[in-house]
């Protein structure tokens, strides 16, 4: 799977090669890793398409066939195709999870384990894989949407800062499915897990304003992470946005910035450290 590395492999990799060769092998490790997870893709066509087409639908039903969003002023596709962008960033993680406790059930992480190969090699290929799919993803919705009549308005960087929005809040998504499904263990259990996704993704602004709502559950919806992107990807985009005064609503930008960061940095040193007592 990875390349023979030139050291005796009963030694413990990391305290073999010096800090130039350990980023080297990492890297190089990571990437096998990666390209493990990228040839599924050919053996599990279905399952792509799947988890392309799903939010594409979801999309095309909340525009044609439910209609306007409650509190929404003004385009209502508009509004929505960014919402729809964030929701999707959500979606799909059950896959990653299902991913990952296969791995575990059959053993295949322990026999990687077993090889001469950088320890986190296997959960950066997952995560690589992921974010490749997740742009491929959001390109086709950004292309569907574009295809109903939605317009961004804004210059080249900002349609680029949206999009980096959007790949951060994913990337923290992440690193939240990846921990959950080694603490679920079984894939059994990770459907349990997902369910969360949907309650977390309808409790935003997405496809709703959050002034149409009770004031309490308003300002639940304004703090959610989702929220955040969602709205600073419509200013970015120039569509119109959920009103507000709240000061989550004014501060969307950094809010979108500072909550994604802020769960890769308690989930993804969470994930690490589960992996690492898996094999004990």
């Amino acid at each position: 799977m990875s390349a023979t590395h030139p050291v005796n492999t009963a030694l413990p990799v990391d305290t073999v090669y010096d800090t130039g060769s350990k980023l080297r092998w990492a890297a190089a490790d990571s990437w096998t890793m990666t390209r493990r997870e990228l040839a599924h893709w050919t053996r599990q066509p279905v399952q792509v398409v799947v988890g392309l087409v799903f939010p594409v639908m979801m999309l095309l039903m909340f525009s044609y066939l439910i209609g306007g969003g409650a509190g929404v002023q003004g385009d209502f596709k508009a509004y929505l195709v960014p919402g729809m962008l964030t929701m999707t960033m959500a979606f799909g993680l059950e896959g990653t999870m299902l991913s990952v406790t296969q791995d575990l059930g059959k053993g295949v992480i322990d026999r990687f384990r077993s090889m001469p190969m950088h320890s986190g090699a296997v959960l950066v290929g997952r995560s690589v894989a992921d974010m490749l799919q997740s742009v491929v993803g959001l390109t086709v919705m950004l292309a569907v949407g574009y295809a109903i009549g939605w317009r961004w308005h804004e210059g080249f960087a900002s349609f680029m800062g949206a999009v980096g929005l959007l790949l951060l809040l994913r990337f923290a998504m992440l690193w939240i499915g990846i921990h959950l499904a080694m603490v679920a263990g079984k894939p059994e259990l990770v459907q349990a897990v997902q369910i969360l996704v949907w309650p977390v993704s309808f409790l935003s602004n997405a496809i709703a304003s959050p002034e149409s709502m009770p004031s309490w559950l308003g300002a639940i919806v304004e703090w959610n992470p989702m929220s955040a992107t969602a709205s600073a990807v419509r200013g970015l985009f120039g569509n119109p946005g959920a009103a507000g005064d709240s000061w989550a609503a004014i501060h969307a930008e950094l809010l979108a910035v500072a909550w994604p960061v802020a769960l890769i940095a308690v989930f993804f040193p969470l994930a690490v450290k589960r992996f690492r007592e898996l094999s004990r």
